[in-house]
C-alpha cells in the first residue's frame, strides 16, 4: 500500500535480493507476473514468464551491488540517478544533496576513488534522492541499503525512510539490519521457501529533504546512451582497443600483399584484406561490456532502462567511427603495392563506392556487440564461448568481400542481379540484422 514501510527479511541465500531484482523487472520469470501501478492507477506488466516485459515507472532503486560505473564521479551518478527517473536537477541541487549525505567534499571524485563506505552511502542517495525529490509518490527499493555504512548514514538513512513514507511514497527494503527492520510498518520473513507477515514497529524521525524537482521530457533509453558516449570519452579504452589489433593486421596485411602475385583471379583475396581491419574493430568486445559488468553497473542500468537497455547497449557499445576511415587508410595502402593493375578509372570507382561495404560494416558492428552482451549476461560469461558465436559474422563479412571484389573487377553495377554489389550488401546488411535480433530479443522472452 501507499505509504508503507516494508521490510523484507530473512538468511542469507533465501531469495530476498532474487525477489528485488525480479520486481525490477531484471530476472526472468519461470512462472507468475510482475505488475506496477503507474503513477496514473494503471497496471502495468513489468515482466512475466511468457516473455512480455516493459520498464517500471520511475522510482529509486539501491542495489545489493553498488550499480556503479567506477569511471562516473559522484556528482555525475546522482544526477544521472536524478535524470533516468524524469527529474531535472540542477548543480545547487546537487551540491545540497552530496552536502546533506556528507559527500560533497568528494563531488568531483570518480566512485573507483571512493571507498567501501562512501561508495555505499551515494548508492543509497541515488536510491532516495529519485523519490524524495518527486512531486508525486514513487517507490523505493533498498537491498540491504545499510551495509557498510556508518551510524550517522545509518541513522540519516531511516529518518529519510520515514519522512518519504509519511509523505505516501513506499519503501521496500531488504535488510539483516534490526534498526532498520524497526522502520518498518509491515515484515515479511523468508524462510525456507515459506513466506510469513507480521506487523513492524514504524520507528524513526521525519526530517527535512530537498524540495520537489520539475519534470522533463528525456527518455531513459536516452539518458543511457548519453551516458555510454560520456564514460568512453573520459576513458577511451574502447577506441584504443579495436584500433590497435586494426592496425596490426592492417601492417600484416600490407606486408602480405606487397610479397603475393596477384592477378584478376585475387580480387577477392585483396578485397577481404581490405576489409579485414574494418571487421576486427567490429568484432572486438566493447568497453562497454565491463563497464556495464563491473559492480552490477549493467543491472540497475536494466531496471531503469527495461527492455531498450539491450538495443540501445549495442549501438551505443559498437564500433561505429573506426570501420569507414580504416576501410579507406587500408585500401589506399594495399592498392598502391599490390602488383593488381588497376586502371586509374577502376581505382576511382574503388575509392568513391567503399563507403558501401563499409558502411554496412557498422550493421556488422551492431550485431558483434549484441552477441558480446548477450555472453555476458549469462551465468559464466567467462567460461561460454562467445568466438564461436561470432563465427556468425563470418557470413556478412563474406558477402562484403564479394561486393567489394565485384566493384574491383566490373565496376559498380545498379541492376538488380544477385551478383550485384549494392543487392550484395543488402545481403549483408540483413544477415547482420537478423543476428542482431537473435542476440538481443530472444534472450528476453
Amino acid at each position: 500500500m501507499k505509504g508503507e514501510v516494508v521490510a523484507l527479511i530473512g538468511e542469507n541465500g533465501s531469495g530476498k535480493s532474487t525477489i528485488i531484482e525480479s520486481l525490477c523487472g531484471i530476472t526472468p520469470l519461470k512462472k507468475g507476473v510482475v505488475h506496477w501501478t503507474t503513477e496514473s492507477n494503471i497496471y502495468k506488466v513489468i515482466r512475466d514468464s511468457e516473455g512480455r516485459r516493459n520498464p517500471p515507472p520511475p522510482m529509486g532503486l539501491t542495489l545489493q551491488d553498488s550499480g556503479m560505473c567506477g569511471e562516473e564521479t559522484v556528482s555525475e551518478r546522482l544526477h544521472t540517478a536524478l535524470s533516468v527517473s524524469g527529474l531535472d536537477a540542477n548543480e545547487e541541487v546537487i551540491a545540497k544533496l552530496l552536502y546533506d549525505w556528507n559527500l560533497n567534499h568528494r563531488s568531483k571524485s570518480r566512485i573507483s576513488q571512493l571507498s567501501g563506505g562512501l561508495k555505499r552511502r551515494l548508492a543509497v542517495l541515488c536510491g532516495l534522492a529519485p523519490v524524495a525529490l518527486s512531486d508525486s509518490d514513487r517507490i523505493a527499493i533498498l537491498d540491504e541499503p545499510s551495509e557498510g555504512l556508518d551510524l550517522n548514514s545509518k541513522r540519516l538513512l531511516m529518518d529519510w525512510i520515514k519522512t518519504l513514507s509519511s509523505l505516501n511514497n513506499t519503501i521496500l527494503i531488504s535488510t539483516h539490519d534490526q534498526d532498520i527492520i524497526n522502520c518498518a510498518n509491515r515484515i515479511i520473513e523468508i524462510n525456507n521457501g515459506s513466506i510469513s507477515e507480521e506487523n513492524g514497529k514504524n520507528m524513526g524521525n521525519k526530517c527535512k529533504i530537498p524540495d520537489f524537482l520539475p519534470r522533463k521530457n528525456q527518455d531513459a533509453t536516452f539518458t543511457l546512451i548519453k551516458w555510454a558516449f560520456r564514460m568512453e570519452l573520459r576513458n577511451p579504452i574502447d577506441t584504443i582497443g579495436k584500433a590497435t589489433p586494426a592496425i596490426v593486421a592492417l601492417l600484416l596485411a600490407y606486408t602480405l600483399v606487397g610479397k603475393l602475385e596477384l592477378n584478376s583471379d585475387n580480387y577477392d583475396l585483396l578485397a577481404a584484406l581490405i576489409l579485414a581491419p574494418s571487421f576486427i574493430t567490429c568484432i572486438v568486445s566493447p568497453a562497454l561490456v565491463s563497464r556495464l559488468i563491473e559492480d552490477g553497473s549493467g543491472k540497475w542500468w536494466n531496471s531503469m532502462v527495461g527492455p531498450m537497455s539491450r538495443p540501445a547497449n549495442s549501438i551505443s557499445g559498437s564500433s561505429l567511427l573506426l570501420p569507414i576511415p580504416l576501410a579507406y587508410l587500408s585500401c589506399f595502402m594495399l592498392m598502391d603495392i599490390s602488383s593488381l593493375e588497376l586502371s586509374s578509372e577502376v581505382a576511382d570507382n574503388v575509392f568513391l563506392w567503399l563507403w558501401l561495404p563499409s558502411l554496412v560494416m557498422l550493421d556488422l558492428a551492431v550485431a558483434a556487440t549484441g552477441i558480446h552482451l548477450l555472453v555476458s549476461d549469462l551465468t559464466r560469461a567467462n567460461a561460454a564461448a562467445s568466438p564461436l558465436l561470432l563465427v556468425t559474422l563470418a557470413w556478412p563479412f563474406l558477402e562484403l568481400t564479394d561486393a567489394l571484389s565485384t566493384i574491383m573487377a566490373n565496376g559498380m553495377s545498379f541492376e538488380l542481379e544477385f551478383q550485384n554489389p549494392l543487392i550484395t550488401c543488402l545481403i549483408a546488411s540483413l544477415s547482420s540484422a537478423m543476428i542482431w535480433i537473435a542476440a538481443i530479443y530472444i534472450p528476453e522472452s
